[in-house]
C-alpha cells in the first residue's frame, strides 16, 4: 500500500514555540519526534511505500548531519520515495543513497526524486511535489503537496498532506498527529475540501 506524508520536519525544536505556521505542541524536541516514530510505524509495515513530499528534518540552526537524519528514517518501517524539499540538501541523499539497502522483496529502502512524482489512483491521478502546484483547469488530478505547514491553497486540486495541514481536519477518522495518508484519506479530504470552498463560494 502507499502513503503519504510531508513536512516532518524532525528535530525542528523551534516548531514547539507558539506560532501559527506550524504549531506542535510537545514538551520538547525528542517527544515530537518520537511521536512521528510511533504514527508512522502503527501504520506502516515494509510492505508499504512512503511518498516523503520533502523537509524531512531541520534546525535553523546546528543543522541535522546527514548521519542524524539518515537514523531517524531508519527507525521508520517501509520502503520511501523521497521527494526533495527546500531543507533537504544534496549531501543528504547522497548519504541516504550511500547507506541505501535492499529491503525482502528484492526493492531498494530508498528512492529519489528531485522535483515530483506522478502515480495513479482509483481514477484519479496523484501528482506529488514538495511545493504546491497550480495546475490551472484539470479533471481527476489532485496535487499533493506539502511546504506550507499550517496553511492551505484555496483549490480543491491542492492537497496539503503535511503534519501540520489544515486539510486534515476533514477526515473522518481522527489520526493520531504525524500519521501518514492513505489514498482513500486524500479522496476524503478532496471531495470534502471541494464541498467547503463551493460552500464558501455560494456565501460571499
Amino acid at each position: 500500500m502507499n502513503y503519504f506524508i510531508s513536512d516532518t520536519h524532525f528535530y525542528h525544536y523551534q516548531l514547539l514555540q507558539p506560532n501559527d505556521f506550524a504549531p506542535r505542541h510537545f514538551k520538547d524536541g525528542a517527544a515530537m519526534n518520537q511521536a512521528m516514530v510511533d504514527a508512522w510505524n502503527a501504520r506502516v509495515d515494509d510492505n508499504d511505500t512512503v511518498y516523503h513530499l520533502g523537509d524531512i528534518s531541520m534546525r535553523p540552526q546546528n543543522t541535522p548531519t546527514d548521519e542524524e537524519t539518515f537514523q531517524m528514517l531508519d527507525q521508520l518501517n517501509g520502503h520511501m520515495i523521497l521527494i526533495k524539499g527546500n531543507h533537504d540538501y544534496r549531501s543528504l541523499f547522497k548519504y541516504l543513497a550511500k547507506h541505501n539497502t535492499m529491503m525482502s522483496d528484492g526493492v531498494m529502502r530508498f528512492r529519489f526524486e528531485d522535483v515530483g512524482a506522478l502515480l495513479k489512483f482509483d481514477h484519479m491521478q496523484f501528482y506529488c511535489t514538495h511545493y504546491p502546484m497550480l495546475l490551472g483547469r484539470v479533471q481527476q488530478i489532485i496535487n499533493l503537496h506539502g511546504h506550507i505547514h499550517h496553511y492551505s491553497v484555496p483549490i480543491a486540486e491542492n492537497i496539503n498532506i503535511g503534519v501540520d495541514a489544515p486539510e486534515r481536519d476533514y477526515l473522518s477518522e481522527d489520526l493520531p498527529w504525524g500519521s501518514s495518508l492513505r489514498g482513500e484519506e486524500i479522496i476524503e479530504m478532496y471531495h470534502k475540501k471541494q464541498a467547503d470552498l463551493a460552500n464558501q463560494q455560494r456565501k460571499q
